[in-house]
This record gives structure tokens, C-alpha cells and sequence, in this order.
């Protein structure tokens, strides 16, 4: 009977330990970094693969005496100039624990050990140094969240590629780590150590409940816990401690210490991201029985702060009883990278020391991020669904997202967006017209629809980019007020109304708003009658001076033929400058290693002619040209650049190509030009350009009568 009633005990414990194990509590989430499927592991967590995730690869590895599920796959990155973002989501004003592995295990095959940085949102949190492909680095930070969501993101790899194991979240209650500097700064775990534990194994969940990771004592690594003073002794009891105060130490780490059995405690170990202000705190608990008439009573000493010496403690009397929980520590307290402490019993002491169990961490400070981020946040909540919205983290640190471009302040804002080709739909984001820092704007070559909203809020504008979309509605008159725009592009889109003329007569501004049907120069309101009227008397005017033209081009033909003998050709800086109607406007003359330079010894040809072949420049100072080179050595051929070059030299228009100037070296015959991105009219009228968007009557008839002008 006895036994039946043991075995059955034993099997009602084990289904409560189980049935506990099962139930996770609220607020933890433990990601499998390249899973594929759920799963709960040995000691409960229930475990999720990060297959939602779009970027990266997975990889499985295979690690000896390393049999965890979750361990046996991770997610690696492109060794890039981007970075790579996790987004949770949890409470705002709640406190959290976020943990991050990364076991390397070869994954690549090529032993390169990679280092790379973790951030939480923009700020960086640690750089992961690989130094052994079997060793799991882990990374612990303690927050109070702000916002509903968190992102933690790879970048910056300098060796390898960036990859990561796990991501575990777990939620503290209460005022578990409570600082009064949590709004400013994060806590980064350094060191969190059970001492007296009776394995090397860490203490965890479920015997914590907050999954906190407490490495043993004794664990065998470089500089941990080393110099440890003769006579220091594990002690150990099977009595429950009151924990239920300040940061909640499980019981079970409780229940474990060392004692200085010779009157003092010493040792010494590498705290990770120190030297800094760090929060340190010890836990003690009496757990040893003491006779009526004996004292535990002990100081701590740092070396180089003799002040800390002044403080004794006598835990039974601290901590108002036995087996129950006393915290002391340094809020904020300034530590060495290597920490060297000693407890050391007072004279009056009848026991040496005892520890049970130690934290430290140290403050990071938060940053903020770019000034521009709860802007970007709700402009990319219009594109759930993309690939370029899904980026995460802050736009512009510790790396900008790969459509953004930001400035170097250390609170950095948004100067460029550039989304061309993005297929972005809809109306225009209005929280681009809150970005006041946006010096550029690419959105051409979309499908965007509705009116160009108001942008005189961005009055570091200087080039927008709105071609070839379906913007309709006028061209807004708050786009006067942007003093420092340079480039206007809103072609071939829907646009109706008029053009304002200042936008038009602006000095240095480029403005293309051809291929909007409905849109018109202020001064072409009249009936379209006038144009069509002098469009035609334009066209018989030209008509006859190319028949003219033609009788004089036959005549002089006719003469040279006859013997007429060309004198040697002068340069044309003379030939410019002999006329009396042009003493002071002569064109600039160019070298010709200017041109081969500018031209890469003519290697782009971009049309020809009767005159010749037209080729593409690129000038030092980044100007485009077009180069017309001529082909014909005969009289006609140096009487029409002898012309060109006087008259285009001093006539100026806005609707002439502009003249740069000429080059007559080494037997060739050169004119300059500005070049015409956008083609020329003839690839619009009959070209391969009629494919994209043909030009309508009325713009065709405003084009005759701007050559007119001309």
C-alpha cells in the first residue's frame, strides 16, 4: 500500500512539473533563427521559427555535445552596407529582458570568423567578435519599453557575414530593475553569477521565472572568477528563502553561497563593455545555522574606493531573519573592465563572509535616433506589403535603410528619398511634406495619382523628381516658395492649367513639364486660332528662306567649281572676332584634349547629320555636352561653322540649345553644345520615344511656335 502511494505521489509531481513547464508565462517569445517548425524544448519554452522573417538565408550546422533544437540552425546576412532588422512587439511602459546567441558552427564553410554589430533600434548595442566556432556568445540587455514595437538589427560586418541563433524576449513584472535613469539609458548585461552552485550548469527557467540566465561559479573560462582566496567553501540548503522583494533572485540560486571559512572572500573577472557607470548588487541570504552568541558580519572592498569599505553587512539582521532575501548595491557605481572585490569579515564577526549570488550591468546610454523617425514610421504604414516598407529599425542609424539617405548629426534627418520605380500607388505620402531636412525627392516613374501636395514646409528642397506618373490637378503655387530648388521634373503625367511663369523665368532652375496635355505657360491662353494662324505663317516663312537657301548654297557650288581657291583656314577666334557687330561676345574656344577628355576619345555617338556626327561629353565639373564634329572639309562645310559660331556666340534664348563654344584643332572642326537629356524633337515626333507617351496637337503646335520664337 505504502509503495502504490509513493508511486502515485510521484506521478502526481511530475504531471504538476510538466503541466507548469507547459504553461509559458505572458510575455515571452523564443525565436528559432532559421527554424522551420515549433517545437518546446527540455526545460518548457516553447520555441517558434522565424520563417516570417524576408531576409537572410538559413543554414543548419552540427556542433559536438550540442544537441538543442534551437541551436542547430541560424539566419545569416549579406555582408552589406544595409542592416538587418528583428521587430517584436510588446508593452509600452513595461520592463523586458531581450537575449540574442549567435553559435557561428562553420555555417559557411569557409572559417572566416565573422564580427559584426547587434543594435536595439539606434542604439548600438554590442559588436559580436567570433573567436571560436563551437562557443555560443550571447548578448542580454534589460529595457523599459517606449513605443509598442522594438527592432534589433545586424549590420556593419567587418569579417563573415552577419548571422544570429536565437532571440528570446522575456517580461519582468513590477519594479523588477527599476533605475531612475531608465528613460535615458538601457542596462547591458555583464555578469549574472550563482555561486556555490553544485554544477556548471546555469540556473534558468522554470526555476527562474524570468528566464534569466545565472552561470555557475563553477565554470571553467579565461578570466572568470579567478584569484579565489584559500578557504573558500560551497554551502548549500534544501530550506525555501524568501525572495519576494527587490529583483526576485530564484530560490534556487538562493540557496546556494560560498564562505570565506578564513575571513575573507576574493575575486577577480573581465566585465564585458566596461570600463563605465555600470548597476552592480549582491544577494545574500543567511542559509547556515548560527548559535545565539555568533555574528556574521563583513565589508567590501574595491580597491581604489575606500569609502565602500565603511559599509558592513550582517545579513540576518538586514534581511530581518533567516532564509530570507538582503540586496544591497550601487545603482550607479563606476567599474574597471577588470574587476577585482574582496569580502572581508569585520573584527567583530564570528563567521566569515557569504555570497550567494551577484549582478552587474552596465548603463547604455539610448539614442534617440533620427529626428525624422515617427514621420518615416507613418509613411511606410501606406505599404504594408513591400519588400522596401519591411526594413525595420531606425531609418537612418546605425545604417540608413536603402532607399533613404540622411545627414551626419548625431540626431540625424532625412535629406534623400529616392523610391523611383518603387510602383508605388495612391496619392502622394503627405509625410514627406514634414520632412523639413529633405534636400531630395525621387518618386518618377511610378503609378501615383491625385494633386502635387504642398512642400513649402521642405525649404531645403532642391531637386524633385515627379515624372512619369499620373499626378493630375495644377502645378501648385507653394512650390514658389521653395528658394533653394534647382530641379523641377513633373513631365508626361496628367497636369492641367497653367505653368506660373516664375516658374518658368527662374534663373537656375531646370524645369521639364512637357507631356502633361492640359498644361500650359500662362501667356498661351488665348484662343488656339492665333497659334494655329501664326504657326502656319512661321511654316511658309521658313519654307521660302529654305528655298532661298538652297539658290545661294547652288550658286556658291557653281563658283567654287569654276576654280575659286579657299585660303588656309584661320581660327575661328579671328573669323568670330573680325565682325563689327560682335568686338565683345566671342565664343570660348576649347582644346582639343579638352574634348577627346570630355568625350573619353569619342566613345558615345548619340546622332549625325548632313554636318556630321553628334557625340556625348561629360565636362570635369560634371556639365553634360553634346559635341557636333564636322565631317566635310569643303568650302560650304567651314562656311557653316564660321557662321554658327558668329551667331550663336552672342544669340541667347530659351528656346535655342545653348552654345558652349567651338574647338578647330588638328584638322577637325568642332562645336559644343549643352545636352539635351530628354532627346531630341524628331525621337519624339517619329522615334522610339513616340512608344512611351505620343505628343499631342496642341503640344506639337506649342513646340512650332516656341522654334518660331527661337
Amino acid at each position: 500500500m505504502e509503495t502504490n502511494f509513493l508511486l502515485f505521489l510521484s506521478l502526481y509531481l511530475l504531471l504538476l512539473i510538466n503541466a507548469s513547464r507547459a504553461q509559458v508565462p505572458a510575455g515571452f517569445v523564443s525565436l528559432d533563427c532559421g527554424g522551420k517548425e515549433n517545437f518546446t524544448d527540455d526545460i518548457g519554452l516553447k520555441w517558434i521559427p522565424d520563417n516570417q522573417f524576408i531576409y537572410g538565408e538559413t543554414a543548419n550546422i552540427s556542433i559536438p555535445n550540442e544537441n538543442r533544437k534551437q541551436y542547430m540552425t541560424l539566419r545569416h546576412f549579406p555582408a552589406d552596407n544595409r542592416k538587418y532588422c528583428y521587430k517584436l512587439d510588446v508593452l509600452s511602459r513595461t520592463r523586458y529582458l531581450i537575449r540574442a546567441t549567435f553559435l557561428y558552427g562553420n555555417f559557411d564553410n569557409n572559417n572566416v570568423y565573422p564580427k559584426f554589430d547587434i543594435s536595439f533600434g539606434a542604439t548600438h548595442w554590442s559588436t559580436i567578435v567570433i573567436s571560436d566556432a563551437n562557443t555560443t556568445e550571447v548578448r542580454e540587455l534589460i529595457f523599459l519599453a517606449s513605443y509598442p514595437t522594438i527592432s534589433i538589427c545586424l549590420s556593419n560586418a567587418t569579417t563573415g557575414q552577419p548571422f544570429i541563433s536565437t532571440l528570446e524576449l522575456r517580461q519582468f513584472n513590477g519594479s523588477v530593475y527599476y533605475t531612475e535613469l531608465e528613460n535615458q539609458f538601457f542596462l547591458s548585461v555583464s555578469a549574472r553569477i550563482n555561486f556555490g552552485a553544485d554544477s556548471d550548469l546555469p540556473v534558468r527557467y522554470p526555476d527562474d521565472p524570468f528566464d534569466r540566465i545565472w552561470e555557475s561559479d563553477s565554470l571553467k573560462k579565461a578570466n572568470y572568477l579567478v584569484d579565489v582566496a584559500a578557504g573558500t567553501e560551497k554551502v548549500s540548503t534544501p530550506m525555501p528563502i524568501d525572495v519576494n522583494r527587490g529583483q526576485m533572485p530564484p530560490q534556487k540560486v538562493m540557496q546556494t553561497a560560498v564562505v570565506g571559512t578564513k575571513g575573507d572572500l576574493t575575486y577577480r573577472l573581465n566585465l564585458d563593455g566596461f570600463p563605465g557607470s555600470g548597476w552592480a548588487f549582491s544577494y545574500f541570504a543567511e542559509i547556515e545555522d548560527l548559535s545565539p552568541n555568533e555574528t556574521r558580519k563583513f565589508r567590501l572592498v574595491l580597491p581604489g574606493m575606500p569609502e565602500i569599505k565603511r559599509l558592513s553587512v550582517n545579513i540576518q539582521e538586514n534581511a530581518q531573519g533567516k532564509y530570507c532575501l538582503y540586496e544591497p548595491g550601487f545603482p550607479n557605481i563606476s567599474l574597471p573592465f577588470v574587476l577585482s572585490f574582496r569580502f572581508v569579515k569585520t573584527t567583530d564577526s564570528a563567521r566569515g563572509p557569504l555570497l550567494n549570488a551577484m549582478e552587474i550591468n552596465k548603463y547604455l546610454r539610448i539614442n534617440d535616433g533620427s529626428l525624422d523617425g515617427t514621420i518615416i514610421a507613418g509613411l511606410v504604414l501606406h505599404y504594408p506589403s513591400v519588400d522596401w516598407a519591411q526594413e525595420g529599425g531606425d531609418p537612418c542609424l546605425p545604417v540608413p535603410w536603402s532607399w533613404v539617405q540622411c545627414s551626419s548629426d548625431p540626431q540625424p534627418r532625412i535629406i534623400k528619398i529616392s523610391l523611383s520605380k518603387h510602383n508605388l500607388t495612391g496619392k502622394i505620402p503627405l509625410e514627406l511634406t514634414n520632412l523639413i531636412g529633405l534636400v531630395e525627392l525621387w518618386l518618377d516613374w511610378n503609378l501615383l495619382t491625385g494633386s502635387i501636395p504642398d512642400f513649402s514646409g521642405c525649404i531645403n528642397l532642391k531637386i524633385i523628381h515627379l515624372e512619369n506618373n499620373q499626378l493630375s490637378g495644377e502645378l501648385p503655387s507653394s512650390l514658389l516658395k521653395l528658394p533653394n530648388l534647382r530641379e523641377l521634373y513633373v513631365q508626361n503625367n496628367m497636369l492641367s492649367g497653367a505653368v506660373p511663369s516664375s516658374l518658368v523665368n527662374t534663373n537656375n532652375l531646370v524645369f521639364n513639364y512637357s507631356g502633361n496635355v492640359n498644361l500650359h505657360t500662362e501667356h498661351t491662353r488665348g484662343s488656339h486660332m492665333k497659334i494655329i494662324i501664326g504657326s502656319t505663317v512661321g511654316a511658309v516663312v521658313l519654307l521660302i528662306a529654305t528655298i532661298i537657301s538652297y539658290l545661294l548654297m547652288h550658286k556658291g557650288k557653281k563658283k567654287y567649281s569654276e576654280g575659286e581657291q579657299l585660303a588656309p583656314s584661320l581660327p575661328v577666334q579671328k573669323l568670330v572676332s573680325a565682325s563689327n557687330d560682335v568686338t565683345t561676345e566671342t565664343a570660348h574656344c576649347f582644346s582639343f584634349a579638352e574634348i577627346e577628355d570630355a568625350t573619353r576619345q569619342f566613345e558615345k555617338r548619340i546622332g549625325s547629320g548632313g554636318f556630321g556626327v553628334v557625340y556625348y561629353g561629360k565636362m570635369k565639373d560634371g556639365k553634360e555636352i553634346a559635341v557636333k564634329v564636322l565631317t566635310s572639309n569643303s568650302y560650304q562645310g567651314k562656311r557653316e561653322f564660321s557662321n554658327e559660331v558668329t551667331l550663336l556666340s552672342r544669340i541667347h534664348h530659351r528656346n535655342l540649345v545653348q552654345f558652349l563654344g567651338y574647338c578647330q584643332e588638328e584638322g577637325k572642326s568642332i562645336l559644343v553644345y549643352e545636352f539635351m537629356q530628354n532627346g531630341t524633337l524628331k525621337e519624339h515626333l517619329y522615334g522610339p520615344l513616340t512608344r512611351e507617351r505620343s505628343l499631342s496637337w496642341v503640344t506639337r503646335l506649342e513646340i512650332a511656335e516656341d522654334a518660331a520664337k527661337g
